[in-house]
């Protein structure tokens, strides 16, 4: 499992709550264990007291982003270095086989081995966290912090990260952009019947003004 794909434990945490439109879906012990996707081993460990702890670590996530967003990237390189020290992990060596034989080998035979982040927490949230913080770290130092980004589809703010090969994205989702899209062009549209009735009022204004005159 290569590093970048754990840069998603990051990003479905901050989304799992919507300031802009007073959502919150982190509200039980089930949503967590959700949170860890295929990692079934590690969700079995979640508790209870787990959803507050999950919601400490999603505001310094979203710190992150948001610093990131605003251009602050001394900030965002702070923000993520103090929950890397407080959620230290543990890489490893990894060639999963699984049950096919060829799954996880190359032409050879041997494994392809890839590097692992451990997963020996004292609780659920610690090993959330290790693994979103690990994984956010290597996209940005991969990639850069510009690449760290939240939605401009007001008011969703949703974070994400984008890997578009001209740092064009400014979305979280295809739905996200098209209404922005069509957000601007309604406001286009709207600027345009303002200025053309405005025209047309100068217009009338100023033909008033010359038949005064010429009378």
């Amino acid at each position: 499992m290569e590093l970048a794909y754990y840069s998603d434990y990051a990003v479905r945490l901050v989304n799992s709550e919507e300031p802009g439109r007073n959502k919150d879906s982190l509200t039980s012990v089930e949503a967590v264990r959700a949170l860890f996707g295929v990692n079934a081993s590690a969700a079995r460990r979640a508790t209870d007291a787990d959803v507050t702890r999950f919601r400490s670590v999603r505001a310094r996530l979203r710190a992150v982003f948001e610093a990131a967003d605003s251009g602050d990237e001394t900030l965002a390189v702070d923000l993520l270095n103090s929950l890397l020290l407080e959620f230290p992990v543990s890489p490893q060596i990894s060639g999963h086989t699984g049950s096919d034989e060829r799954r996880g080998r190359d032409d050879d035979g041997r494994p392809l081995w890839h590097m692992h982040l451990a997963d020996h927490p004292s609780n659920a949230t610690a090993g959330y966290a290790a693994i979103a913080a690990m994984g956010l770290a290597f996209h940005l130092t991969s990639y850069g912090v510009d690449r760290l980004g939240l939605c401009e589809a007001a008011p969703c703010r949703n974070a994400y990260l984008d890997t578009s090969t001209n740092r064009s994205r400014r979305y979280c989702s295809d739905r996200c952009a098209t209404r922005a899209n069509v957000a601007a062009y309604r406001a286009r549209k709207r600027l345009e019947a303002d200025r053309s009735e405005s025209t047309g009022r100068s217009a009338e204004k100023a033909h008033e003004i010359s038949a005064g005159t010429d009378r």
